[in-house]
C-alpha cells in the first residue's frame, strides 16, 4: 500500500480500515470503498486531496456488498480503504485476513478501550443502541440489566427488534466477540423463542 493510514487519518480524520494489498490505482491516488454517508465521505476525500494532493476515488455502496466484494477480490482488490459503519461487514473482511496493520502512531490516537485487539482497523465514530420503554408499563428497576436478559421467558412478547437490521447485526457481532459462539447461539435461540 502506497499511502500510510496515519497520513490519511491526520489529513481528514478518515481513520478506518486499510486493505492488505497494493492498490491497482496507486499512481492515480487511492480508492475508498465507502459504505458510509456519501456526503461526509466526499467532504473527507476532498479535504484529504486538498491537503495532500493525492487523488481519492470514492466508490459508494452497501456494507455487505463491499465486504463480500473485497473478500471475492482478495489481495487483488483495488480498494485502499474500506469505510463501513457496521461490524459484521468489517468482521468478514478481517476474518479473511485482508486488512493491513494500522501504524502505531495512528492507533495511539484512539483511546485504548476503543482499539481492536488485532490493530488492523480504527473506528472514527461511535453510536449507541438504546432500549426505549413505556414508563407507564415499566419502571427503571424492571428493565433488563443486559441484552442477554432479553432472552429470559419473562420478556416474551414484550419487546421488539429488527433482526435483519444492521444495528441488530452489530449487536450480535459484539456479543460474538464478547461472549463467544456458544453463548451467542444460545441467546439467539432463546430470542427466537421469545
Amino acid at each position: 500500500m502506497k499511502y500510510a493510514l496515519s497520513t490519511l487519518a491526520g489529513a481528514t480524520a478518515l481513520a478506518i480500515m486499510l486493505i492488505a494489498s497494493p492498490s491497482m490505482a496507486e499512481d492515480a491516488g487511492i480508492i475508498v470503498y465507502n459504505a458510509q454517508h456519501e456526503s461526509l465521505t466526499k467532504a473527507w476525500a476532498e479535504g484529504f486531496t486538498k491537503e495532500t494532493g493525492i487523488k481519492v476515488t470514492v466508490r459508494n455502496g452497501g456494507d455487505s456488498d463491499f465486504s463480500n466484494q473485497i473478500v471475492a477480490e482478495g489481495t487483488a482488490s483495488p480498494a485502499d480503504v474500506f469505510l463501513t459503519e457496521n461490524s459484521p461487514a468489517m468482521a468478514l473482511v478481517e476474518s479473511a485476513g485482508l486488512f493491513a496493520p494500522v501504524d502505531a502512531d495512528t492507533l495511539a490516537q484512539v483511546p485504548q478501550d476503543y482499539q481492536p485487539a488485532s490493530g488492523k482497523w480504527v473506528g472514527v465514530a461511535a453510536r449507541s443502541t438504546v432500549f426505549a420503554y413505556n414508563k407507564t408499563k415499566l419502571t427503571a428497576d424492571q428493565l433488563p440489566k443486559s441484552m442477554l436478559d432479553l432472552a429470559d421467558p419473562s420478556w416474551k412478547g414484550r419487546w421488539a427488534a429488527s433482526p435483519s437490521g444492521a444495528d441488530f447485526q452489530a449487536i450480535v457481532s459484539a456479543l460474538l466477540q464478547l461472549k463467544g459462539e456458544a453463548a451467542t447461539a444460545d441467546w439467539l435461540k432463546a430470542m427466537k423463542t421469545n
